[in-house]
């Protein structure tokens, strides 16, 4: 006894959806990486070290070959410093 195809759609437009899905955030986590891919165990290191290269270029995942840093470099302090009660 065969199965009628209507009751197969709605597993059908479900599995099209995860796919979608899948695929846009997929997409998305590559846009917000700057066109790399993810990285995976990073550690203190690597935390401070893509600190400083979107200090330096504005984009976590962005790096520079200029030599010099751009100007304004030199007060972009990575510090978080206490706000004084006076």
């Amino acid at each position: 006894m065969g199965v009628p195809f209507e009751a197969l759609l709605p597993y059908g437009i479900v599995l099209v959806m995860f796919g979608v899905s899948g695929v846009g955030l997929s997409k998305l986590r590559h846009m917000q990486n700057g066109g790399k891919r993810p990285r995976y165990a990073i550690d203190q290191w690597d935390r401070v070290m893509m600190d400083r290269d979107r200090r330096l270029t504005g984009y976590l995942r962005g790096q520079t070959d200029r030599v010099a840093a751009p100007a304004g470099f030199e007060v972009n302090n990575p510090w978080r410093v206490e706000e004084r009660y006076f």
